[in-house]
């Protein structure tokens, strides 16, 4: 038996007491299990990690190693996921009385039907011992009331947390607890061995990241799951190497990290992990479960299509490198074989002395808490002259797979970077694919936005090197 399986109880941490798991828990959302518990206070008000009614608190770590409070969607977090953590609901924070946080949203308003206000309460309790004080520690919590207002002046009017904040003493004297206790059906290994030796023992498995793409289907039920193999803990899929020529990502490594310790290096993926979802989901969400899941309308593949970046796999046979461009087949197809697992992305870093301009966008019905209509992301060099020396133009919802315009990006080059050329670029984008039509928009919608999107870039181009 491999000793990753944990015969006695798994546990976990609940508001300060302690919880034992299932023996089975695959299909069963953390949500779930908290209302189950009589924690009611924990809403579901979409079930799809959109609205932020079910929020709650994990004690984690920052970017940089540090214990930090982070605001989750339960709903998308499979039970086995917690074995180990520490967590807090709204009930939790209340214990000895309520907590600032709770109290400043009385003195506001700031709850009018209230069953959104446990979610609003659990961000800005996590917010309140980061000292973020901004519209960004909610913007993963959906108001139906409008009652955005008083809520503003609920976080804003915060004080810092006094010294003896019992939530502050967990923070300082936290230490970090096993991450891969297992229960029967959910392990978590934290190596690249433990995983090929379970893979080995339980072939049938599942890979999950941060869940925020499996999850849906554990809480809309879509799916029923035998076995998990989290990658969450996994020390090979957490590096980051920071190379003169390339910038190396592991697979396992949460967006919210990336935004942090890399911001400035590739301003388009700033850009679109900024707007790739709430906070909540970048805390749970990697890049690695981004390409892992092969969507068509995954916000960040055509950004790294569009700067080259090519894609790390490992198995227990060895690894390899290939381009991300060759990574897509088809609808949900890709490149990886069995047994195979996402380690890092490579992405290289201009080496030229020529201009390089690269951003990105997204474009959806609602800013951060919504699903692409079209991503798009654009890579452009031009020489002392003007011309265009190299092109990458590369979208997301156009089409069955994340891909690039080959065609106008071979007809880019040597034309004269300016509004002429974009005219003539945006005539041969409307041609470029063949999108369909579903309820987020139209395919004549999409193909002004593939044409659009471009000229965007162009003005974008022009403002920033003015």
């Amino acid at each position: 038996m491999l000793d990753y399986f944990m015969s006695s109880q798994t546990r976990f941490v609940l508001n300060q007491t302690e919880y034992v798991l299932p023996e089975t828990c695959s299909n069963t959302t953390l949500l779930e299990y908290l209302r189950q518990e009589g924690l009611v206070g924990t809403k579901e008000g979409c079930g799809d990690g959109d609205c932020g009614a079910c929020t709650v608190v994990m004690l984690g770590q920052s970017a940089r190693g540090k214990p930090q409070f982070q605001a989750m969607n339960s709903c998308l977090i499979p039970l086995g996921a917690v074995a180990g953590k520490e967590l807090f609901t709204v009930e939790g924070i209340a214990k000895e009385g309520l907590h600032p946080v709770q109290e400043s949203m009385i003195q506001t308003g700031g709850s009018q039907c209230g069953y959104c206000t446990p979610g609003f309460i659990m961000s800005m309790f996590a917010a309140y011992y980061s000292g973020e004080r901004t519209d960004l520690a909610v913007e993963g919590n959906l108001c139906r009331c409008t009652g955005y207002l008083p809520i503003r002046e609920a976080l804003r009017s915060l004080a810092e947390p006094g010294q003896n904040d019992i939530f502050l003493q967990i923070l300082e004297n936290s230490e970090t607890r096993k991450a891969n206790e297992n229960t029967r059906d959910f392990h978590q290994p934290s190596s690249l061995k433990e995983v090929f030796d379970l893979l080995g023992a339980y072939p049938e498995a599942t890979f999950i990241a941060g869940g925020t793409d499996l999850g849906l289907d554990i809480s809309n039920k879509a799916r029923a799951f035998s076995r998990f193999i989290s990658l969450e803990h996994v020390s090979e899929l957490k590096i980051i190497k920071d190379e003169p020529a390339t910038l190396e990502i592991g697979a396992g490594i949460p967006l919210s990290h990336i935004e942090s310790v890399l911001h400035g290096i590739f301003p388009a993926l700033d850009e679109m992990i900024h707007w790739f979802a709430a906070r909540q989901i970048r805390n749970r969400a990697t890049i690695g479960g981004n390409l892992g899941t092969a969507s068509p309308i995954g916000d960040l593949p055509p950004v790294l299509l569009a700067l080259d970046a090519s894609i790390k796999l490992a198995s227990s046979a060895g690894e390899r490198i290939i381009p991300l461009a060759d990574y897509f087949l088809g609808y949900r197809q890709t490149a990886r074989q069995k047994g195979e697992v996402i380690v890092s992305v490579i992405i290289p870093k201009a080496q030229t002395a020529q201009t390089r301009q690269s951003f990105a966008y997204k474009v959806g019905k609602r800013g951060t808490d919504d699903i692409s209509i079209v991503a798009a992301a654009f890579s452009l060099d031009t020489d002392e002259h003007g011309q265009i020396t190299h092109a990458r133009l590369a979208y997301g919802g156009v089409a069955a797979t994340p891909v690039r315009a080959l065609e106008v990006e071979t007809w880019l080059l040597g034309k004269v970077w300016n509004q002429t050329t974009v005219n003539e670029a945006k005539k041969r984008l409307l041609t470029a694919f063949s999108p369909l039509s579903d309820f987020r928009g139209s395919a004549h919608y999409r193909q002004r936005l593939i044409a659009n999107l471009f000229e965007k870039f162009y003005w974008q181009v022009a403002e920033v090197t003015a």
